[in-house]
């Protein structure tokens, strides 16, 4: 089992904004998670990775892709009250699932 979440490399986030959307995401993506595999990720270390986006659409492509795929997913957007603007799309989560049905939507992503 795997979480895979992917945060946008263009808009210059903080290191704290950064693990801030990267929690949100995560915690998103989890609640949309069956009980079944919500209890084998947790059983199995809660194994994630974080990826890197170009921008907002390769995000959306990607949800659509774990949408089609039926992977549990979230998109973020910044409720912006630091420094983005009010509803800047900053990451997606997918997973948890098989690791290797998150690799067929995030694979060939870099580590952040």
């Amino acid at each position: 089992m795997k979480q895979a979440i992917v945060a946008r490399t263009d808009l210059g986030m903080s290191r704290g904004k950064l693990a801030a959307q990267v929690a949100h995401a995560s915690l998103s993506a989890y609640e949309e998670t069956s009980e079944k595999d919500r209890t084998a990720w947790k059983g199995g270390g809660q194994k994630k990775v974080v990826l890197k986006a170009d921008g907002k659409r390769t995000l959306f492509d990607l949800a659509d892709e774990a949408q089609h795929n039926g992977l549990p997913h979230a998109i973020v957007r910044d409720a912006g009250h630091t420094q983005l603007d009010p509803n800047t799309v900053t990451t997606l989560a997918v997973g948890p699932a098989s690791e290797a049905a998150v690799d067929a939507v995030t694979g060939d992503l870099s580590l952040y």
